[in-house]
């Protein structure tokens, strides 16, 4: 499931914003930086972005930007969430993780019942996943395993979750964003997710 880019000049046609808008809201920090992508083509390299996420969040930004000051704007749209806690039953409720891969995968929680914002988005990113037919259950909770030991030691740094299989035996890793990788033959790529394209959508999904 690889994630659907947009290139720098259809989202500006699209969205009807000029260049300098676009960087004026990089600046600041309305648009993640990790969302910037350079790639080679034919014509040299240009820019894409995470087509959903950033249409999602540039409409976001228009529908406030008459009403609000940019600096208002970004605290609407990357509010300190890291510290929120929320029971099973909140987080069921508001439609963050299904019921199903809270009751098989969201064992986890805190002794007092909660659960962290790490722990939510391990289980949105698995949840994500799993909604996608790609990944069963069993391999739910090898996901989870992966981000529960590792996902902590990239310390706020940009990473991506890549899913391959091989022979039926399905694997895990966390590479750097920018990172290139490279399989034997018989390994197939089933999915590599950002990180902190999911996070972001977290956000949202808590602000």
């Amino acid at each position: 499931m690889d994630t659907e880019l947009i290139s720098k000049k259809d989202l500006l046609d699209q969205m009807n914003i000029s260049y300098g808008q676009l960087y004026r809201w990089k600046r600041k920090q309305l648009i993640p930086e990790e969302w910037f992508i350079r790639k080679s083509t034919f014509t040299g390299q240009e820019t894409f972005f995470p087509k959903a996420q950033i249409l999602s969040r540039i409409g976001k930004i228009i529908a406030m930007k008459d009403d609000l000051s940019l600096d208002e704007v970004a605290g609407k749209l990357s509010p300190l969430l890291y510290d929120l806690r929320l029971r099973r039953e909140e987080i069921i409720g508001r439609n963050i993780v299904s019921s199903m891969v809270m009751d098989r995968l969201g064992n986890r929680a805190d002794e007092d019942g909660m659960y962290s914002f790490e722990r939510m988005l391990i289980l949105f990113t698995a949840d994500k996943l799993l909604q996608t037919g790609e990944m069963n259950l069993e391999e739910g909770g090898q996901l989870v395993q992966t981000l529960r030991e590792h996902f902590s030691k990239f310390d706020g740094r940009s990473c991506d979750l890549v899913f391959t299989r091989k022979m039926g035996i399905s694997a895990f890793a966390l590479i750097t964003a920018s990172s290139e990788l490279y399989y034997e033959s018989k390994v197939k790529l089933i999915a590599r997710l950002s990180m902190t394209a999911c996070l972001e959508e977290l956000k949202m999904k808590l602000a």
